[in-house]
């Protein structure tokens, strides 16, 4: 008996030393067991020695092996790292922090450690214990378990933080001082002590608010190929509709109240700042916000008090490509996320770009709709005569009160002052415009029955140039006798408000007025009221924008006078 029992002390202490020596080959450490299974799902093809186990800590390992020495481990450590199949960080373990294995698929635990017991002596059930509680997970016990993690599984922590909105550095899965301020941030605002390290908890509850967030607004790869692009869209909130080239229209799902625009078109320089003017014209795009153009691309952003919308296109080797993202305001904090992600992910695809024959391409079918889409409409639109070579423009001062924004030919501008007895305003370019001409004023005032020209946009939604009519001063005087209008025989249009008034010289002797108030009865269809030039300079003058005065004297042919009305004749729009 006494022999029996060395005999089976002795196997049991070498079945021992032989486990001792058995050794893994740790490739990667996860937070949650469902991305380990796929991981390893992913890897058995490759290694099928590859086993997964619950570590110390909640973590997941994934490692390769057993080798039977960790001799033998660290020579396939070697050439595995060398072959670049295995992560650089991998490392030899000797599997002292592996408890229950769950991989391959069937298998619940670490196989024990093999016992011989002496046949003569009669095992003795060991007692049942209830299962003691976990150790509390510490900070070095964290630090440990993220150097067990591998480059990928830090670099998945590094993407989680950016989604957040913590983190804004690279995604390198190198845990500098950025990613650790970041994660100290992120763990003071939802109530842990802020150390910079993430415990098992406190990464489970991160990667399960992106996953959560990133399902709820359905994050996919999308490929678009008749377009040429490759993007991650929110096709939880948007699905397809239709092409209309040079758009592909994702409509909202449900009431998301989101739509997005993918954009590709062949084109160079001038169809890209095409495509920008178009943009910027409509109702998806708010005036106000950043927005920029280059030779290579453009960025447009757009925010009012309903819709947020931001484009981003490029040009490259003669396509033209890109994406218009809109939301409603009140979604722009998750909607920022959604944001990053499209144009993290955004990349052209091939080299071609979406074939114009597919539906209706980019067109005004209507004077409303550019390619399906509705364009932005001012308030009212007018004229205006160039005082000067940095674009001052004076008009009509009627209604400019009321507009939240007023632009000369899409520039954006203010207003320098109203002179509300005369009527006027002049106006001054927030960026620079280089006018074609400057008005000069008559100095020798013409007499009734003279020959005059208005210039105006007299049909401001269909014609970009103004129209020049022509017809012949009635009276130096208003319909109230007023000394400081005129009376001209010449049928003009509202677009034509603000226009110049030129004489037989093509030197200004007026601008046209509205047509409104108590007097617009008395109106026949083809008289139009104007402010004289002798009552309008002393007035610009006293501003400080001296008028230039005319020069030339007789008379001009008809296409003279068109080509310098056109010159010095540009357009207003005033927007709500």
């Amino acid at each position: 008996m006494l022999g029996a029992g060395v005999l089976g002390l002795t196997l049991t202490v070498w079945a021992a030393m032989a486990m001792a020596e058995t050794s893994w080959v740790q490739i990667e450490a996860l937070p949650t067991r469902d991305q380990a299974e796929k991981r390893l799902h992913d890897l058995s093809t490759t290694f099928p020695d590859a086993a997964g186990f619950a570590m110390q800590g909640g973590w997941y390992g994934i490692a390769l092996g057993p080798y039977d020495t960790p001799e033998v481990a660290a020579e396939a450590l070697r050439q595995l790292r060398n072959a670049g199949t295995i992560p650089a960080d991998s490392y030899v373990s000797d599997g002292t922090r592996y408890q229950n294995q769950f991989w391959p698929v069937g298998t619940t635990t670490t196989p024990p450690a093999p016992t011989v017991t002496d046949p003569a002596v009669p095992a003795t059930p060991a007692p049942v214990a209830e299962p003691a509680p976990p150790p509390a997970e510490t900070l070095e016990d964290a630090r440990r378990a993220e150097e067990a993690m591998g480059r990928e599984g830090r670099m998945q922590i590094q993407e989680a933080l950016e989604w957040v909105g913590v983190y804004s550095g690279g995604v390198d899965g190198a845990f500098g001082k950025g990613t650790r301020a970041s994660i100290a941030a992120w763990q003071d605002s939802h109530g842990y002590e802020p150390t910079g390290v993430l415990k098992s908890a406190e990464m489970k509850s991160l990667l399960d608010t992106v996953t959560g967030e990133k399902s709820a607004l359905g994050i996919t790869p999308v490929e678009e190929t008749k377009a040429g692009i490759g993007i991650d869209l929110p096709l939880g909130l948007v699905e397809f509709d239709h092409y209309d080239p040079p758009f592909v229209h994702y409509r909202a799902k449900g009431n998301s109240g989101v739509k997005v625009l993918l954009i590709s078109e062949p084109g160079d320089q001038n169809t890209l700042y095409g495509l920008y003017d178009a943009m910027a014209s409509l109702e998806i795009v708010p005036t106000t916000g950043p927005r920029e153009r280059g030779k290579a691309g453009f960025s447009l952003v757009g925010e009012d008090a309903q819709i947020h919308s931001v484009t981003e296109v490029t040009l490259s080797k003669g396509l033209i490509k890109g994406f218009t993202l809109v939301y409603p305001a009140k979604d722009a904090p998750r909607m920022a996320r959604v944001l990053a992600a499209m144009k993290k992910s955004f990349k052209p695809l091939g080299e071609t770009a979406l074939d114009p024959t597919l539906g209706q391409p980019m067109a005004v079918g209507r004077s409303d709709l550019i390619a399906g889409l509705d364009v932005r409409h001012p308030e009212f639109a007018r004229s205006g005569l160039f005082l000067d070579a940095k674009g001052a423009v004076l008009t009509a001062a009627e209604g400019l009160e009321t507009c939240t924004k007023v632009t000369i030919e899409d520039v954006p501008a203010k207003i320098a002052f109203t002179d509300p007895r005369l009527g006027v305003a002049v106006l001054l370019p927030q960026d620079p415009i280089a006018p074609p001409a400057v008005a000069r004023f008559e100095t020798v005032a013409a007499g009734p029955g003279a020959p005059l020209a208005v210039a105006g946009f007299s049909y401001p939604e269909a014609m970009s140039a103004p129209v020049v009519s022509f017809g012949t001063l009635s009276d130096l005087t208003g319909l109230a006798g007023e000394a400081d209008r005129a009376r001209l025989a010449v049928h003009t249009l509202p677009g034509d408000v603000g226009g110049p008034v030129l004489d037989g010289a093509g030197a200004v002797l007026g601008v046209v007025l509205p047509r409104g108030g108590a007097d617009t009865k008395l109106l026949p269809p083809d008289m139009t009221v104007a402010v004289q030039t002798a009552a309008l300079v002393p007035v610009l003058a006293e501003k400080g924008f001296a008028p230039l005065a005319a020069e030339a004297e007789g008379t001009l042919a008809a296409e003279d006078i068109s080509a310098l009305a056109q010159g010095i004749t540009t357009q207003i729009a005033c927007w709500k």
